[in-house]
């Protein structure tokens, strides 16, 4: 059975795309530590991040430290965390998460944030892609 994220990849969910190439795709995560948290995800899916083959891993790398380029000149932040846990979906992925202290890292506090808000967020986020 195919992944949120692979549903999402074949836009059969709709998500908050930040950035896109052929290979990989960022949106923004939807029950977010801070605002501006994104996921990074290959297109290809593969359940473990160590899974991937290392052609797929060293893009996928590429690709965040790019997008995570864009938050730091989008959100005002400390620095740009990246995590990768990828418990929750079986689809690699990489948090990317604007971090004003290190709580905003733990996964135990979350934000609300109004459609409209995500919108202005990915959009903002992609202008600096």
């Amino acid at each position: 059975m195919a992944s949120i994220f692979t549903k999402i990849v074949k836009g059969d969910i709709p998500c908050y795309k930040v950035a896109e190439t052929d290979e990989f795709l960022a949106f923004l995560d939807v029950n977010p530590n801070t605002e501006g948290h994104t996921l990074c995800i290959p297109k290809l899916e593969v359940d473990k991040l160590l899974d991937l083959d290392e052609t797929t891993y060293d893009g996928l790398m590429r690709f965040s430290r790019k997008v995570g380029l864009a938050i730091e000149k989008t959100i005002p932040c400390n620095r740009v965390g990246l995590s990768v846990i990828g418990l929750e979906v079986p689809h690699a992925h990489v948090h990317l998460i604007p971090l004003r202290n290190m709580d905003d890292a733990r996964f135990l506090k979350k934000i609300k944030m109004t459609p409209e808000a995500f919108i202005k967020t990915a959009n903002a986020i992609a202008a600096n892609f």
